[in-house]
C-alpha cells in the first residue's frame, strides 16, 4: 500500500470524519450529563436545607442560646451532611466547615439566598449549601433572624458517575474509530479493486494487448469508467487492425513491385553496360542521355535492392549466415572492391575475431563510408577496436556534421537531410538497412558529431552473435 495512496486517505478521512463526529457527540453529550448531574445535586441538597429548614419552626427567642443553636445544627446534619450554624459571632456544628465557607458564599445567604458553592476539601470534592432563618411579622412580612445554616455534602459519587461518563465516551469513541476503520476499507476495497483492474488493463493494453478488456458490475460511475475503457479498447483494436492490414499491404506492394522489377532492370542493365561502352565515341546531346541514362539504370538498380532488402527486414525474413571472422579482412575487403582503400585513413588492426554474417558487414561499411565520402569532407577515417566481448568500429569525417534536428532520423529510411538534394545518387535507405543489419546482429548502430567537427557513426557488434 502506497504510503499516500486512496487507500490511506480513504481510511484517514472515514477515521477522521467518525472520531470528530463521535468525539462531537460523547463531548455534547458528556457536557450535558455532567451539567445536569451538578445541578440536580445542588437543586436536591438546597430543597434538602430549605425543608430541614422550615421543619424547625417555630426557631424559639432570640437571640438563641446555645442549646438551640446546637438543636438546629443537630437537626440538618445526618449521616451524609454536617452542618455548621451561625448566629452573630456564635457557632454550632462541624467547625471544619468553616474553612469551606467562603466569604462570597456567606454575602449571598445574608443578602436572603439560597446560596451554594463546589469546592475541594482533602482532595475531595464537596458541596456547601447555606440559607438564613426569617421570621414572620404580625404584619405578614418576613424578617431575618440573624441565624445562618450551611449544609455540606461529599460529591465524590457525582465524580465517579462523571467519571464513568468520560469513560463511556472515550470507549465509544474507540468504537467508533474500530467502525470507521473497518467501514473505510470495506469502502476502499470496492473503490480500488476496479481502480485497480482498470490500471492492470490500461498497462496491458500499453504493452499491445488489444484484446484487454474489463468485466462491468453494477451500474455506477465506475462501471461507466469500465465500459467507456471496453469501447475504446474495442475501436483501438480495429483502428490498429486496420493499419497493421494497410501496412502489410503496402509492404507487399512495394516488395511486389520490386521483385517485378528485377526482370526488366537486368535487361536495363545489360543495355546501360552496352552503352557504357560506346559512350565515348558519342558526342553532344547523345553522349549526354547515354550517360544520364546509364546513372539513372544504375540508380534504379540499387534503390529496388534496396527495397528488396528492406522487405525482408519488415518481413522477418532477414536472416544471418555466421562466420568466424577477422574484421579488418572483411572491411579491407570492402574498401578495396569499391575502390576506396586509398580515400580512407584506416586504422584496422588485424586478429580481432568476431562470429558474424561478412556480406551483412559489408554491406554496413559501403554504406557508412559511401555516406562519408559523399556528404561529408575528407579525410574520412574508420577505426576499429575491440573491447571485451565486443568490437567497435568508428567511421567519421571532417565535414560540417549533423545538425541536431537531423540526428534524431539520421537512420529513418528515405530520410535526406539535404532538402535540395532529393535527386542524389543516394536512395535515403542506406543508413537505414545499416542499421537494421547492425540490429540483426545484436548491435547498435549510433551518429554523432565530432568534437573536432563532422559526423561520426560508431558500429558496435558482439563478438559472439547469438541466434534466437
Amino acid at each position: 500500500m502506497k504510503l499516500w495512496g486512496l487507500r490511506t486517505r480513504l481510511l484517514l478521512a472515514f477515521s477522521l470524519l467518525v472520531v470528530i463526529t463521535a468525539a462531537t457527540v460523547a463531548g455534547v453529550v458528556y457536557a450535558l450529563s455532567r451539567t445536569t448531574i451538578l445541578q440536580q445535586t445542588q437543586d436536591s441538597t438546597a430543597r434538602v436545607l430549605v425543608d430541614k429548614a422550615a421543619a424547625l419552626y417555630p426557631l424559639g427567642p432570640l437571640p438563641p442560646s446555645d442549646g438551640s443553636l446546637s438543636r438546629i445544627s443537630g437537626e440538618l446534619s445526618d449521616r451524609n451532611l454536617s452542618s455548621l450554624v451561625f448566629y452573630a459571632d456564635k457557632a454550632s456544628g462541624n467547625d471544619q466547615l468553616r474553612s469551606l465557607i467562603t466569604p462570597e458564599l456567606r454575602e449571598q445567604v445574608q443578602a436572603g439566598h439560597v446560596a451554594w458553592q463546589r469546592v475541594v476539601a482533602e482532595g475531595a470534592p464537596m458541596l456547601v449549601v447555606g440559607t438564613r432563618f426569617t421570621i414572620a411579622l404580625p404584619n405578614g412580612q418576613r424578617q431575618t433572624s440573624g441565624i445562618e445554616a450551611y449544609i455540606a455534602r461529599s460529591m465524590i459519587p457525582e465524580e465517579q458517575s462523571i467519571g464513568e461518563l468520560a469513560t463511556r465516551a472515550w470507549l465509544i469513541g474507540g468504537l467508533a474509530l474500530v467502525f470507521a476503520i473497518g467501514l473505510a476499507l470495506l469502502a476502499a476495497r470496492g473503490v480500488l479493486r476496479p481502480v485497480r483492474e482498470l490500471g492492470d488493463a490500461a498497462h496491458r493494453l500499453g504493452e499491445g494487448d488489444l484484446r484487454t478488456r474489463i468485466s462491468v458490475r453494477g451500474s455506477d460511475e465506475l462501471a461507466g469508467v469500465a465500459r467507456t475503457f471496453n469501447e475504446m479498447a474495442e475501436a483501438l483494436q480495429s483502428h490498429v487492425g486496420e493499419l497493421k492490414r494497410m501496412e502489410a499491404d503496402a509492404r507487399r506492394f512495394v516488395a511486389d513491385v520490386s521483385h517485378e522489377l528485377r526482370t526488366p532492370l537486368a535487361a536495363l542493365t545489360a543495355v546501360a553496360d552496352v552503352l557504357e561502352q560506346e559512350a565515348p565515341r558519342l558526342s553532344g546531346d547523345a553522349g549526354r542521355a547515354v550517360r544520364l541514362s546509364i546513372d539513372e539504370t544504375h540508380h534504379l538498380t540499387r534503390l529496388v535492392n534496396d527495397l528488396i532488402e528492406v522487405s525482408r527486414f519488415d518481413a522477418g525474413a532477414a536472416s544471418l549466415a555466421l562466420e568466424e571472422t577477422d574484421v579488418a579482412e572483411v572491411i579491407t575487403a570492402s574498401l578495396r572492391v569499391r575502390g576506396w582503400a586509398g580515400e580512407v585513413d584506416a586504422e584496422l588492426p588485424t586478429g580481432i575475431f568476431a562470429r558474424l554474417d561478412p556480406r551483412r558487414l559489408d554491406v554496413i561499411v559501403a554504406n557508412l563510408v559511401g555516406n562519408a565520402l559523399r556528404h561529408g569532407e575528407k579525410p574520412v577515417s574508420l577505426r576499429l577496436a575491440e573491447a571485451g566481448e565486443w568490437c567497435t568500429l568508428e567511421v567519421a569525417d571532417r565535414g560540417a556534421g549533423l545538425a541536431p534536428e537531423v540526428l534524431p532520423h539520421v537512420f529513418d529510411r528515405f530520410y535526406k537531410a539535404d532538402s535540395a538534394r532529393k535527386r542524389s545518387g543516394g536512395s535515403g535507405l542506406g543508413l537505414a538497412i545499416a542499421w537494421e543489419n547492425a540490429r540483426l546482429h545484436g548491435g547498435t548502430l549510433s551518429a554523432a558529431n565530432g568534437t573536432d567537427g563532422g559526423a561520426v557513426f560508431t558500429l558496435r557488434l558482439p563478438r559472439q552473435v547469438v541466434t534466437a
